[in-house]
């Protein structure tokens, strides 16, 4: 596929994607003119890619954890350093608590929502 029909199935910027491609987290065939092309598998490695930058991972971290996250999944990294390591858990750390505000913050609105519409039926 073109660069534009993986920038519409992702949500993903033409320009974000040229960006990923220059950190080597994806990879495009070039044709005979000169366009890129894009394997199916893409869609779903871009997605994962957006995931992990949303959760604030860099780049730098993405492209070492890429691996782990297609299938099959082989992971052995000869060049994981404690310092990366570290970098992970902590990233993980921080996930994790982001996921546990989350989930309160969603807890409050359903509560919010619940009582809201009871008081809805007790007045109608």
């Amino acid at each position: 596929m073109r660069i534009g029909e993986l920038s519409r199935r992702t949500g993903t910027a033409r320009r974000l994607l040229r960006y990923y491609e220059e950190q080597g987290l994806i990879a495009a065939q070039r044709c005979a003119n000169g366009y890129r092309s894009y394997d199916e598998r893409f869609v779903d490695r871009v997605l994962q890619i957006r995931g992990l930058l949303d959760a604030g991972l860099p780049t730098r971290i993405i492209k070492q954890i890429l691996p782990c996250l297609d299938k099959p999944r082989s992971i052995y990294f000869p060049d994981a350093t404690p310092e990366m390591l570290a970098t992970l858990e902590g990233e993980r750390d921080r996930m994790n608590e982001r996921i546990r505000c989350l989930e309160r913050n969603r807890d409050a609105i359903n509560e919010y929502l619940c009582a809201v519409r009871e008081y809805g039926e007790r007045g109608a």
